[in-house]
């Protein structure tokens, strides 16, 4: 939680205003995968972000080197939507290359209570087709979450 905290604090400088903007910050750290997301976020007309970045590093030897460690941007925030004390999140980046189609997919949901926003996340690693593996192979990982909004 505290990289979430210091994470925000470099947002401030981006917002114009603490009653138009805020954001958000969303972290997990366990034996399979450590990832960080930010992003501000403006108050109203549907609450568009700006600024959203991240990455993700995936512990499993059984997960490609290209795909175990990804940096994000707002292109990769496929969907998003905070409302009624609840932020969720799909974010998705595909290999570049020219390799064999491989894909991120993070989903994240939460719910607020007295401490914050906790939850859980989905992650989902695909590594197309290749000479073993003519179907391709999938990774998947769940475990808890934290996010802040402010």
């Amino acid at each position: 939680m505290r990289r979430i905290t210091i994470a925000l604090m470099s947002l401030l400088p981006l917002t114009s205003g603490a009653a138009a903007s805020g954001g958000f910050g969303c972290d997990a750290q366990d034996g399979k995968v450590e990832f960080l997301f930010e992003s501000g976020m403006t108050r109203g007309m549907g609450s568009p972000v700006f600024n959203f970045r991240g990455s993700v590093e995936i512990k499993s030897k059984d997960v490609a080197a290209d795909l175990r460690q990804m940096e994000f941007n707002g292109a990769h925030l496929a969907q998003y939507w905070s409302e009624d004390g609840q932020l969720n999140l799909v974010i998705y980046r595909e290999r570049e290359g020219d390799k064999p189609h491989g894909y991120v997919q993070i989903v994240i949901r939460t719910k607020g209570d007295e401490e914050g926003l906790r939850g859980r996340y989905e992650l989902t690693v695909f590594d197309g087709v290749n000479d073993a593996t003519p179907e391709g192979e999938t990774y998947t990982a769940s475990d808890k979450v934290e996010c802040m909004v402010e």
